[in-house]
């Protein structure tokens, strides 16, 4: 679970706490799932300036797509979902999500679309946040909500629910991270996931920037924090490794269940194209090697409301002391 932390402002500030409110501090990018040997924790960055404009070729590159503007600040995980964490959540009572193409903190392919969708159900679940998608007991079909119930930010979305904590990336919100040049409120992207309108660097694993794992130099997918450099916003692995499931239908327009869903990322055996911010791929949720996930959430909001920040708090602690 999120955390956040109260520090006795007083003590630290030497300052009396009838003069001053308790201070937020703004959580660490870390939610902890689970308890004892399973306990897992899931990174997260946040993806800011909310409002930008889809990509139109303004960042200088040879690419564009018509995604990834988003009208929401929201948060995206570092990393691909690895293996670990499916067995974890299993452990603590997730069912009919296998995975298993790959062990420990290799990412977790062949898995389709409705067990990485269960996945998320129960982060959200098991910290008493509402499911995001109205899957069957066997988790191998969806139910859309309706309209009262359904996502409405940045447009109507009717496979997430309203009030889902976490949830798979949708197509723009996946884009956004990957590509956006996190300047501002602009329609800059760069073409590829490492921050760079320069093709990676293929390699079997590292974490160096402009690299990325892809091109069959290896036989299997590297660990998913050791599988190349970092975005604009700091993820890591948007680019190679495996594929990753998008919320979204092909289509973009998430009216139908059976929909094909779109896919993106290349993986560790296909060329750079894949990696390419144009290269998107639609299928029927299967489960595939080389196919995974990540996990998307909001941004949470502060412990406290309507207590001062903390830059409020040490300007008020530097004027004292100028007296």
């Amino acid at each position: 679970m999120k955390t956040f932390m109260k520090i006795p402002i007083a003590l630290k500030l030497g300052l009396t706490l009838a003069g001053v409110l308790a201070i937020t501090i703004i959580p660490s990018s870390a939610d902890t799932f689970g308890s004892g040997p399973n306990t897992f924790n899931i990174d997260f960055v946040n993806i800011g300036n909310a409002g930008n404009a889809n990509d139109t070729g303004a960042g200088g590159g040879s690419y564009s797509s018509p995604y990834g503007g988003v009208s929401y600040n929201y948060r995206m995980g570092v990393t691909e979902v690895p293996q670990d964490w499916i067995a974890k959540a299993t452990n603590l009572g997730l069912s009919n999500v296998t995975a298993g193409a790959w062990t420990g903190n290799q990412p977790a392919a062949n898995i389709s679309w409705y067990q990485a969708a269960a996945f998320v159900n129960f982060l959200n679940t098991s910290t008493g946040h509402q499911a995001a998608y109205q899957l069957d007991a066997g988790a191998t079909a969806l139910t859309l909500w309706s309209s009262v119930q359904a996502w409405q930010a940045g447009g109507e979305n009717l496979y997430r629910h309203k009030d889902a904590f976490y949830f798979l990336p949708s197509e723009t919100e996946w884009y956004k991270a990957a590509y956006h040049q996190n300047d501002g409120v602009t329609a800059n992207y760069w073409d590829y996931a490492t921050a760079s309108n320069t093709a990676p660097t293929a390699v079997v694993s590292g974490t160096g920037a402009g690299t990325a794992v892809f091109d069959n130099v290896t036989t299997s997918p590297a660990a998913v924090d050791n599988n190349g450099g970092l975005s604009a916003y700091g993820t890591r692995g948007q680019g190679g490794n495996v594929w990753e499931w998008q919320e979204s239908a092909f289509d973009g327009v998430n009216d139908s269940p059976s929909e094909n869903r779109a896919y993106r990322d290349g993986s560790w055996v296909h060329a750079e194209v894949g990696l390419r911010s144009t290269a998107r791929l639609g299928i029927v949720s299967g489960e595939y090697l080389d196919v995974g996930f990540r996990v998307a959430s909001v941004v949470p909001e502060p412990a406290t409301a309507g207590l001062l920040g903390l830059g409020t708090v040490l300007i008020a602690v530097r004027r004292r002391r100028s007296r």
